[in-house]
């Protein structure tokens, strides 16, 4: 089954609480939403691969690590654009690809509109990103997505998650780690993460 890895770090906890609020405005949203990405993208990143090197110091020779495989950040669009930062500031040399993934609020399944992946699926550690785990609707399809893609490793960070959403990625993916910033109460009539957030696309791009 998916381990879930809730994060439990009082700086997450700050910018969370920063995320949730409504009087939060536009530009103190992406800046906490980023803070909140970098240590979802350190725990996220703390099991991945790493091979020995041989260092040099001013005195002598040593050991030390580097990443085994390159790391692929993939953002689901819209609003997994507002994580990447937080993964570039860990990782600078890490590819960015991204699905565009919207849910009909009729049906709340996903519906695909874009897609946009860097060469080298298949040996890199994957981070596929999203800030809401609502039905998981989005995430399974764009799991599925990458993994027809040839990916191996594929990972998924999310920031607020409802159970239903955790229960559907286990579901479809039980060999996929989960880290999530907060599990939060559940789902609402309209799909929506209680207490949640609100709209993070929304709260990012000001299209309220």
């Amino acid at each position: 089954m998916t381990s879930v890895h809730v994060v439990d770090h009082p700086l997450l906890a700050r910018q969370v609480a920063a995320l949730r609020s409504a009087g939060t405005g536009r530009e103190q949203f992406r800046a906490a939403m980023a803070e909140a990405a970098a240590v979802l993208a350190y725990e996220a990143l703390r099991d991945i691969p790493v091979a020995e090197i041989t260092v040099r110091t001013p005195l002598e020779e040593t050991t030390g690590a580097a990443l085994a495989h390159p790391v692929m950040v993939i953002a689901v669009l819209r609003a997994g654009l507002g994580m990447v930062d937080g993964f570039l500031r860990l990782v600078p040399d890490a590819a960015v690809g991204h699905l565009g993934m919207r849910r009909n609020h009729d049906t709340l399944l996903p519906e695909d509109y874009y897609e946009s992946l860097p060469a080298g699926v298949a040996a890199s550690t994957v981070f596929v990103v999203d800030p809401m785990l609502a039905t998981g609707g989005s995430a399974v399809a764009a799991l599925d997505r990458m993994r027809r893609a040839g990916a191996r490793d594929l990972r998924l960070v999310c920031l607020v998650a409802a159970p239903e959403g955790v229960a559907a990625v286990q579901s479809a993916f039980p060999e996929v780690p989960i880290t999530i910033g907060a599990l939060d109460r559940g789902l609402d009539e309209r799909g929506y993460i209680r207490p949640g957030l609100g709209d993070a696309g929304d709260r990012i791009f000001g299209t309220e």
